[in-house]
């Protein structure tokens, strides 16, 4: 009852701020603008129609603001109007009430307000989907007065959340019995992922952690700023780490005038989005322009300043070295090797041939190269392959979903930044150091470094555990035997070489005597 109900709700705000008509509006076949054009008949539809998209996601809740923050990056493929719009929703969602916030705060902390800050301002600094943030100051232990923000979880958040997630599943079965390629798919695989990061996304005391590792991570690349989380402040609803100033990503304006290479911070961002994915397997995947800013201090010009650590990507080696092989592949245009790693990887059936897949590959990819990115739209790439996969039953890999919206994330800040960016030749140096990383003297080292410990360990304990498996295991009666023929042809050898050092001695202290006596010793 309760998925109907938000079924109903959601079809009643999409009438009420005409999405219909919307939708309706920029379909090619004029009957279906006529159709959008009766629908809107009797409504008062008087606000901008970006307005309007942007009021309905806000009042559908966090699920389809993360939508239109995903949809307000691609400004290749909106309108202008509505893309300004839906930026909006990067960090400027209607906030709560600060005295919610404060009420959040001190129940977290179980103290006053005022005992836990030295200051707080009351007015937010950022509202989003999930959460919105105060800027305030407090006291560390070495006695410091520290600038911090204060992230504060939206009141009643996990019941909105879990209700539309409660829809996707329900979708998702449907498209999975309902559709032909549903299997294929995965939808209820997809949703599964979706539902682990939203509920992730929840739980501030783990994008902390996550902060954490990405501040470890990038220590030494000298390109990204990560806040200093303070652990004695943070719950499982408040979060508290170190304020960041800088001027936002999207402000290019500013950012030149501040001095800013605008061309090298493009660059900057693809080689921070390929060293998180490919070294570390660690990736921020919540990369839209509200979560980055730009240092301007002097000691940290032009770097990056990431934020809002809510979802963060993992990679295994496995993936890791899978994806850098078919990249790697594709900015070296080989596209047998495509293909022959879709085979071995199980992404497609066996028994594919080989030669088709590599010419449906070359006909979507080959167009694209050597061209700059304002002349390349990822998206359309990544359509055109999911057709490609259609024909050749190419099975949707559910962990690879927050990559591939991360990458849409980084090609629509590169588009911004600088619409003349190579993203092949910016990446194709890096992706080829890592393969060469992961290949020959230098990877054999460092794995036999890593397994060191551990072997040395395991190696003292082997002919014990060996000979208890030996004791307990009656289906090896023949090995058993064997190995005690063995011992026995041991203790024999040990016998016969003792008596044949004892011959050997004897020997010697004959020849020694009988020497000595010519000797008229």
């Amino acid at each position: 009852m309760k998925k109907l109900f938000r079924a109903c709700f959601i079809a009643w705000t999409a009438l009420r701020y005409g999405l219909d008509e919307m939708a309706l509006s920029c379909l090619p076949r004029p009957w279906l603008r006529a159709l959008g054009r009766l629908t809107r008949r009797g409504r008062r539809l008087t606000a901008p129609r970006g307005q309007r998209l942007r009021m309905a996601l806000e009042r559908l809740g966090p699920i389809f603001v993360k939508f239109g923050q995903v949809l307000s990056t691609r400004r290749d493929l909106l309108p202008p109007d509505v893309a300004d719009e839906l930026a909006l929703l990067q960090d400027r969602v209607p906030p709560f009430a600060t005295s919610e916030a404060i009420a959040i705060i001190e129940k977290a902390f179980g103290r006053p307000l005022g005992a836990i800050f030295t200051s707080f301002e009351r007015e937010p600094v950022a509202s989003a989907s999930i959460a919105q943030v105060h800027f305030a100051t407090l006291t560390d232990r070495e006695g410091q007065t520290r600038d911090v923000a204060v992230k504060v979880l939206r009141p009643g958040m996990l019941k909105v959340i879990d209700q539309d997630l409660a829809l996707i599943h329900m979708l998702a079965g449907w498209v999975e019995r309902l559709f032909a390629d549903g299997k294929r798919l995965r939808p209820r695989e997809v949703a599964e992922e979706f539902d682990k990061y939203l509920h992730d996304e929840l739980d501030l005391t783990r994008e902390a952690a996550s902060a954490a590792q990405l501040r470890r991570n990038m220590a030494g690349l000298n390109l990204v700023l990560v806040p200093e989380m303070f652990w004695d402040h943070i719950r499982d609803n408040v979060l508290v780490m170190e304020r960041m100033s800088g001027i936002p990503i999207s402000q290019t304006q500013r950012l030149r005038e501040a001095g800013v290479d605008i061309h090298q911070l493009a660059r900057d961002g693809v080689t921070i989005f390929f060293t998180q994915v490919f070294r570390d397997g660690f990736f921020h995947a919540d990369m839209h322009p509200g979560n980055i800013m730009v240092s301007v201090a002097p000691g940290t010009f032009g770097r990056y300043i990431s934020l809002d650590f809510g979802i963060v990507g993992t990679l295994t080696e496995y993936d890791k070295e899978y994806l850098a092989q078919n990249f790697t592949a594709f900015f070296r245009r080989d596209y047998k090797r495509v293909a022959e790693l879709h085979v071995e990887s199980g992404w497609v059936p066996a028994d594919t041939r080989i030669d088709e897949l590599e010419a449906a590959v070359r006909s979507v990819c080959e167009p694209y190269f050597d061209r700059p990115l304002k002349e390349i739209s990822l998206g359309m790439v990544l359509m055109r392959l999911f057709q490609t996969s259609r024909r050749f039953n190419v099975v949707i890999q559910p962990q690879l979903v927050l990559l591939q919206k991360t990458l849409l994330n980084i090609e629509g800040l590169g588009r911004q930044l600088d619409p003349d960016l190579d993203l092949w030749s910016t990446a194709k140096p890096f992706l080829e150091r890592w393969m060469n990383e992961q290949i020959g003297p230098r990877r054999l080292l460092r794995e036999l470094k890593a397994q060191a410990p551990y072997y040395a360990k395991l190696l003292p304990e082997l002919p014990r555990l060996l000979h208890a498996h030996l004791q307990h295991s009656a289906g090896l009666p023949q090995l058993q035997q064997q190995v005690r023929d063995l011992a026995q042809a041991q203790r024999k050898g040990r016998r016969l070489a003792a008596l044949a050092w004892c011959a050997a001695g004897f020997a010697l202290g004959l020849l020694a005597m009988l020497a000595a006596q010519r000797a008229g010793w």
